[in-house]
C-alpha cells in the first residue's frame, strides 16, 4: 500500500504517519526529516532548502522532488510507504505519480487529516521538538515529564523558528493557497479519505487505520 498523508502544518501528519506506518508495516517517509538530514549533513540541497524553511516558506518543487524520489528508490520502500509532507501541490503529485508509474507502483490512497484553523494555531504555538531525536511535544497537549527535556532520550527541547505566531499564520496561508487543491486532485482520482484530526492521538490513529483498512477490504 502506498499512501499520502495530507493536512495543514500542525494537523499531526508526522505523529499519525509514524503510528499508522508501524501498525500497517509500512515505511514512514517524511519530507521534513529528509530536509533536516540534508541540513545536518550540509548537502547542497540541504543548504538550498534551509533559507526557505527558516522563513516558513515551501521549498521549491525541484528540490523537494529530488530528495523524496531518492528516498523512495531505497529497497526498504518497495513493499509500501506513507508519505508525510509530500506532495504539497498538484505539480508534485503528478511528478510523484509519474515516478511511481515508472517503477510499477501507484498511490493507493490519500488521507486528509482535517483540523480547524484555530486548532492549528493553538497547536503550533505551543509545539516543541527534541533536538536529538526529533520527538514532538506540546506545552499543554503533550508536555514532557521534565520541562525542557525529551522523555525518550533526554535531549534538549526547542521551538522551531517557523513555529512563532506570525510565521505560523504565513505557513497556514501558504498551505491553504497551494496545498488544498490536492484534496480536489485526489478526490478526482477517487483516492481521498477524509479523517477528523481533532481528539486524542490514539483516537485519530484509530480512525485512520479503520479508514485504510476499510478501503483495502473494499478493493
Amino acid at each position: 500500500m502506498h499512501v499520502v498523508f495530507l493536512g495543514a502544518p500542525g494537523a499531526g501528519k508526522g505523529t499519525q504517519a509514524a503510528i499508522v506506518a508501524k501498525e500497517l508495516s509500512l515505511v514512514h517517509v517524511a519530507s521534513g526529516d529528509l530536509f533536516r538530514k540534508a541540513l545536518g549533513e550540509g548537502t547542497e540541497l540541504g543548504l538550498e532548502a534551509k533559507s526557505y524553511m527558516e522563513k516558513g516558506m515551501l521549498v521549491p518543487d525541484e528540490i523537494t522532488i529530488k530528495m523524496v524520489l531518492e528516498r523512495l528508490s531505497a529497497p526498504d520502500c518497495k513493499e509500501g510507504i506513507i508519505l508525510d509532507g509530500f506532495p504539497r501541490n498538484t505539480e508534485q503529485a503528478r511528478a510523484l505519480d509519474e515516478a511511481l508509474r515508472q517503477q510499477g507502483r501507484v498511490i493507493d490512497k490519500a488521507v486528509y487529516i482535517k483540523v480547524s484553523e484555530q486548532e492549528l494555531l493553538d497547536r503550533l504555538g505551543g509545539r516543541w521538538i527534541c533536538r536529538s531525536c526529533q520527538a514532538p511535544y506540546h506545552a499543554t497537549g503533550n508536555p514532557p515529564r521534565v520541562p525542557g527535556k525529551c522523555d525518550k532520550c533526554g535531549g534538549e527541547l526547542y521551538q522551531r523558528t517557523d513555529d512563532n505566531l506570525e510565521t505560523v499564520k504565513k505557513r497556514l496561508e501558504v498551505y491553504f493557497t497551494e496545498t488544498e487543491p490536492l484534496i480536489d486532485f485526489y478526490t478526482g482520482e477517487g483516492k481521498l479519505l477524509e479523517v477528523d484530526g481533532e481528539g486524542s492521538t490514539e483516537d485519530i490513529a484509530g480512525r485512520i487505520v479503520a479508514a485504510l483498512g476499510g478501503a483495502s477490504e473494499s478493493e
